[in-house]
């Protein structure tokens, strides 16, 4: 069998649809598996033993409609006995539609489509704590005789050369691996999901005051550097010493095997918390008031995996708010009223494991 999964887009979303992947591999081992990517998400899964080919959709083929014709075509070739169309927008239904696929599965967007042999609703209720992003995915293997509660839990590949590497590197700043080494995801995928810095700098500062040997990398890429710089600047002159802001990844694969050497991730929801998880590196996280905790909070145990939302403690703004593009549109006053006392007691609890 020769199956195509199509999931563009975002890093979080391409890590949390790897997992069809091994889960068909079990079912089918035999089965020959291809992957539809945006080519900057590939690091989250370069090694994946179970995904046989890949298949990256460029910013050429987004600009270009006669590219993208060609990159549909390119795939029409192939002939794909099923296609799973998990990304569901113009360019993956072309890929769907034209492929020769006699089975083309997708989730339920509540618009009757002719493209879709199968398609399912997203569930609002996670049936187990791998969250909703982790079981509506599995759902769409059901026509291929998949348990969908059988759960695969996302996971990257890196090699003993890359985790060596990373472990030479937090050397070379004086870092060492025998005192707490904390990864702090300072900033959100924008401003809507990005805790605000002065209360960030209250986090980062409870935290060294709980776990004073501590030792904190921020996680951001350069062109975010004043940002992160900005909340550098609100930590306390105690919490400054303990931060080495200057150690960064310099690329996506850098980043996952730095995040391989520490103790936690701490930080706003999105890429990192997921990329971490998939590391099995233990995380706390603070998810936007807009975002549903439930879709994402994959794999929360309340011991190795914390999330905190402003539901949790005020469901207040709730009671008349409910469509999540009115919540977004009120992000920056939601987040004022998420203050970093509320979940004071979580965070010590979770760095108590370090004592």
């Amino acid at each position: 069998m020769k199956i195509l999964i199509v999931q563009q887009k975002m890093i979080g979303d391409v890590l949390a649809t790897s997992i069809l992947f091994e889960a068909l591999k079990q079912r089918y081992p035999e089965s020959e598996l291809h992957y539809v990517i945006n080519t900057h998400t590939f690091p989250v899964v370069e090694n994946n033993p179970f995904i046989d080919h890949f298949h990256f959709f460029t910013p050429e083929h987004e600009q270009s409609k006669i590219q993208l014709l060609k990159f549909v075509k390119a795939l029409r070739t192939e002939q794909f006995d099923v296609v799973i169309d998990v990304y569901i927008k113009l360019s993956s239904k072309l890929i769907t539609l034209f492929s020769q696929a006699k089975t083309k599965i997708s989730i339920d967007k509540g618009k009757k489509s002719f493209i879709y042999t199968h398609t399912f609703k997203n569930k609002d209720q996670a049936a187990t704590n791998a969250g909703l992003a982790i079981e509506n995915r599995l759902q769409l293997l059901k026509p291929l005789d998949n348990d969908p509660l059988k759960i695969v839990k996302p996971k990257i590949y890196l090699t003993e050369e890359e985790k060596l590497k990373a472990k030479q590197f937090l050397e070379t700043h004086q870092i060492t691996l025998d005192k707490p080494l904390y990864m702090i995801g300072v900033l959100g995928s924008g401003p809507t999901k990005t805790y605000p810095f002065e209360y960030m700098a209250k986090v980062i500062d409870h935290l060294v005051v709980e776990q004073p040997e501590s030792q904190i990398l921020f996680n951001y890429i350069p062109k975010q550097e004043a940002e992160a710089k900005a909340i550098l600047d609100l930590c306390s002159a105690e919490t400054k010493k303990r931060i080495y802001f200057k150690v960064f990844g310099k690329s996506l694969r850098d980043f996952l095997a730095i995040t391989a050497h520490c103790d936690a991730l701490i930080g706003n929801e999105g890429g990192a918390i997921n990329m971490a998880k998939a590391l099995n590196i233990p995380t706390f996280t603070i998810f936007s008031p807009w975002i549903k905790k439930e879709a994402w909070n994959m794999f929360d145990d309340g011991k190795n995996h914390v999330s905190v939302h402003l539901k949790d403690y005020n469901e207040a703004p709730y009671s008349e708010i409910k469509h999540p593009k009115v919540l977004k549109s009120k992000a920056a006053e939601l987040y004022l009223e998420f203050k970093p006392a509320y979940f004071e007691a979580a965070l010590k609890t979770f760095l108590k494991r370090y004592d």
